[in-house]
């Protein structure tokens, strides 16, 4: 991936744990609010993807960094949208084993 692309996400990804949003931040449609944000950017080289989570209090979860290969639209292409969905599913897994063991830690 280019360094200026990775610059721009890295950013993005900076901005959000900040509770910010960065300007190119846009939710990622199909799955049902704004917990789920895109940034696409773009070079000579091609165009490029970012998708990340704030859904979870704990940390921002960047899900998926990709080229997008298709020239048909700005859709999404379904397997990079099922990676993603499967790694939103592992990432709730997780930050919910985290919850509990911090959970355990309290009640001693």
């Amino acid at each position: 991936m280019p360094e200026e692309i990775r610059r721009t996400f890295g950013h993005a990804l900076w901005l959000a744990q900040l509770n910010g949003k960065h300007e190119k931040a846009k939710p990622l449609h199909g799955f049902g609010g704004a917990g789920i944000l895109e940034v696409v950017e773009s070079d000579e080289s091609g165009a490029y993807r970012a998708v990340y989570t704030v859904r979870f209090a704990e940390a921002v979860v960047a899900l998926h960094c990709f080229q997008k290969k298709s020239r048909r639209g700005i859709t999404t292409p379904k397997a990079d949208m099922d990676l993603i969905r499967s790694r939103l599913k592992e990432a709730e897994i997780l930050m919910q084993r985290l919850r509990d063991e911090n959970a355990e830690k309290v009640r001693g």
